[in-house]
């Protein structure tokens, strides 16, 4: 090998020595090593930075933007909700989340799906007195596995398309990875139904030993136009709330107390709950259901920019020892009581008729400046954000699905390219209002842009030194001169690289050198960069391979080894898999 190459190799050494030891953030340590590569002038700038127009990393930043605007007008949620149903097995809420995971994950992003369904399956298994372990491992394996279905699905397999056009001038079409996708993920499924209990951890996430204590009253209404109007307490989801209990229903004067799970809910029906206050500020976001006060329909500031926030009340507070009303509390700070808790205890009274006195605790519904305005004031010993969540859009829940669907059907049908359709899509979730272009702008994750872009960049020195052929013929050494033995070899690298690293990484670091194999061996190129394809999205035994591994890794307390126990059986049936059906779609 010659100098540059030895070069080149021993910063790719250090990239995996930096990400899967040191844990140094991803974008810092690929920019870094793309700049060494501009300074020591190993390619041009031209050539270094090419990453960074490539289609298939801009396609995924137009993607965070479309999967924003499902988000943010509860197109999801309200999926979810239909999704979970009252079951309370963790084996039927896994039968019932997989498959639709994965189908929403060839279509969208997988991070903000499973972002979306945590909160959701957390609240499910407070409720059902469910181990969350049972759930968000399996959340996560199928959003992974959905991915690897269409062109769209992951990040993973538009980039590889994006190097196919650069390189070799060739597309993938939306459906081809389904020829192998949709085997691994009907696979992956049987095994999780069949294994996914036995090998999950049993255990409460740590989180729950720290619930707040506090309770609240609140009252909500139901607007005539309500789409619970007409269902009754336990269909309409209010049955058994976590950490929520539905006290009484006052109705036309009426109080109904002891309410029944087939009480019929009328419009107009004021509802009375008491509760935790995280349960409190969650119920804020139920479709249908409003806060009773008026006031909160006097504030300047749209209920989609505003959030949940919780101050206690000061000895120099000027509204101290009168009412909210008589204090007219909305004119004077800008914010509207939604319930009031006292020493930790609820207070049974009407929100305006509550007299204020020093300790208690307001939970208000306020603009988004509002714990920054008041931080420091005088009038509030303690001022925090309890939830930045606005109001959900649900009016234009059916254009974001209709974007989603209109793109998805121009790029399947090549009347557009997928990053025209993609950028397309993204300009009409912000025109249409179902996102605001600041809520787009910070929706994307510029971090994995960056890792992207600059892992391409890096590809790119390896194919145009040289050094990219010259390994691949270092490791035809060990392959020999066999294709199937060589593309055993290009899955395993590619599946430890991810592992280690990240996906899109690996996938990039990989490519030349698989155009190198191939080439050396006079066979065509198309198995070894499908296999790529999804041997990157093949992380299953570490939380660090995969983004939402990461993310329920925390969020469900667990270890690493749970993991390995799960995720090593579904690494082996996935590349079998692959291995198999690879040479068979895209023949040497």
């Amino acid at each position: 090998m010659d100098l540059t190459t030895l070069f080149l190799l021993g910063l790719i050494i250090s990239a995996i020595i930096l990400l899967a030891i040191k844990n140094y953030p991803a974008d810092l340590v690929f920019i870094g090593i793309l700049t060494v590569i501009v300074v020591f002038g190993i390619v041009s700038p031209t050539e270094a930075l090419v990453g960074f127009s490539n289609q298939g990393m801009l396609t995924v930043g137009a993607l965070y933007v479309v999967a924003t605007g499902l988000k943010e007008t509860g197109a999801v949620q309200l999926i979810i909700k239909k999704l979970l149903g009252n079951s309370s097995s963790p084996a039927k809420i896994q039968a019932r989340i997989i498959p639709p995971v994965m189908g929403m994950s060839a279509f969208l992003n997988n991070t903000p799906i499973v972002a979306t369904f945590i909160p959701a399956l957390q609240d499910w298994a407070k409720k059902y007195q469910i181990p969350i372990t049972k759930l968000l491992i399996p959340l996560s394996y199928a959003a992974i596995l959905g991915g690897t279905c269409t062109l769209i699905g992951t990040s993973t397999n538009l980039i590889v398309n994006g190097l196919l056009i650069s390189e070799k001038g060739l597309h993938l079409n939306m459906f081809d990875p389904a020829f192998v996708g949709v085997p691994i993920a009907l696979a992956g499924f049987l095994y999780l139904m069949i294994f996914g209990n036995k090998l999950l951890p049993k255990k409460e996430t740590a989180l729950s030993n720290f619930e707040n204590t506090r309770e609240y009253t609140i009252e909500m209404m139901l607007r005539p136009d309500s789409p619970l109007v007409g269902s009754s307490v336990e269909e309409a989801g209010l049955r058994q709330l976590p950490g929520l209990f539905l006290v009484e229903i006052i109705r036309d004067g009426t109080i109904l107390a002891a309410v029944e799970p087939d009480e019929t809910l009328q419009g107009n029906d004021r509802l009375i709950f008491t509760g935790l206050v995280d349960s409190i500020a969650d119920l804020q976001t139920i479709q249908g259901l409003e806060p009773a006060t008026d006031q909160v329909f006097k504030l300047d500031t749209p209920r989609r920019d505003r959030h949940i926030v919780e101050a206690v009340v000061s000895q120099t507070n000027p509204l101290n020892g009168m009412t909210i009303k008589e204090g007219e509390f909305r004119n004077r700070f800008g914010a509207v009581v939604v319930a009031v808790s006292r020493r930790g205890e609820r207070i049974n009274k009407k929100i305006g008729d509550i007299e204020l006195k020093t300790g208690d605790i307001l939970l208000m519904e306020a603009p988004r400046d509002f714990a920054r305005r008041y931080k420091y004031s005088s009038d509030f010993l303690l001022v925090s954000t309890l939830s930045n969540k606005g109001t959900l859009n649900y009016e234009k829940s059916g254009i974001a699905w209709g974007i989603l669907f209109g793109m998805v059907l121009l790029a399947t049908t090549n009347i557009l390219t997928m990053f025209q359709a993609s950028f397309l899509a993204a300009a009409a979730i912000v025109l249409t209002g179902c996102v605001k272009v600041n809520e787009a702008r910070s929706s994307i994750d510029w971090q994995v842009l960056i890792v992207i872009a600059s892992a391409l960049g890096i590809g790119n020195a390896l194919e145009i030194t040289g050094a990219a052929a010259t390994i691949a013929g270092a490791f035809l050494g060990f392959a020999g001169n066999h294709p199937y033995l060589a593309l055993i070899a290009t899955y395993l690298v590619t599946w430890m690289l991810t592992e280690t690293i990240t996906n899109n990484a690996a996938a990039v670091l990989i490519f030349p050198f698989a155009i190198s194999i191939s080439a050396g061996l006079g066979v065509d190129f198309m198995p070894y960069v499908m296999t790529i394809m999804f041997a990157a999205s093949a992380s299953f035994a570490t939380p660090i391979g995969y983004q939402t591994n990461l993310m329920v890794y925390g969020a469900g307390g667990y270890r690493f080894n749970d993991f390995i126990k799960i995720g090593l059986p579904l690494n082996l049936i996935v590349a079998a898999v692959t291995l198999l059906l690879v040479p068979l779609i895209w023949p040497f």
